[in-house]
């Protein structure tokens, strides 16, 4: 996919999603469509896909009559979540590493070497949608139709965070290269291999879970200084 291929919707979402994660818009702060209609001069109809997508992701929330607000980030929950994603991204590659089809691996090279070419261009944004197609390979790959079911939507869940880790120095090379080592599992049949490989991939450990508290904690500062 690339930038041009992007819906109105998508668009919106993602400026709003970075506007919310850097702290450009402050929980309890009140989203205009109207306003944001003419800002990025779209229709009521990409507007309202839009607020429904960042609702999904839990960035806001939408009160009955009064309209549609930034929701405040809890890092406890979210930390839960990653945790719980690490270990249906581990269960979904230990599948597809014992069932995954000549056509479906075809798809999942095919998918990595695009991966590739984002982060040569050095586009975050177009690396995380690539990214999507990427584990999205892997999911179908695990014949397990629930369990890909439930990884999707909690991955959605998680969309504008998972984008906010792209955004640190050097990370998109060093997803690159735990790609490189998930696929290699997979294309040996190792199941254990490619568990580990796809769960370190997803949890925020180390440096990474500094990094992203930090930014979150960016996210609540504006209403700390104003509460």
């Amino acid at each position: 996919m690339t930038g041009t291929k992007r819906s109105n919707a998508q668009r919106l979402r993602d400026s709003l999603e970075d506007d919310i994660i850097n702290g450009r818009r402050v929980p309890g702060e009140r989203l205009d469509p109207e306003a944001l209609g003419h800002e990025f001069q779209v229709s009521r109809t990409p507007v309202r896909e839009a607020f429904q997508q960042l609702v999904a992701s839990g960035l806001v929330t939408v009160s009955p009559k009064k309209g549609t607000f930034v929701a405040k980030v809890g890092i406890d929950q979210l930390i839960e979540m990653f945790e719980v994603m690490a270990e249906l991204e581990g269960m979904c590659g230990r599948l597809a590493a014992r069932r995954i089809t000549e056509p479906e691996l075809a798809a999942l090279r095919e998918a990595h070497q695009r991966c590739e070419a984002a982060a040569l261009a050095g586009d975050s944004d177009e690396y995380y949608y690539e990214n999507e197609g990427f584990h999205d390979c892997i999911y179908t790959a695990s014949h397990n139709a629930f369990l890909a079911s439930e990884a999707r939507q909690l991955k959605q869940r998680l969309k504008p965070y998972r984008r906010l880790q792209l955004q640190v120095r050097q990370r998109v090379n060093t997803s690159l290269s735990e790609h490189q080592t998930i696929v290699e599992a997979i294309e040996r049949g190792d199941p254990v291999a490619a568990q580990q490989a796809l769960s370190d991939h997803v949890l925020i450990q180390g440096e990474r879970f500094s990094d992203f508290v930090s930014s979150v904690r960016r996210m609540e500062a504006p209403l700390e200084r104003t509460g």
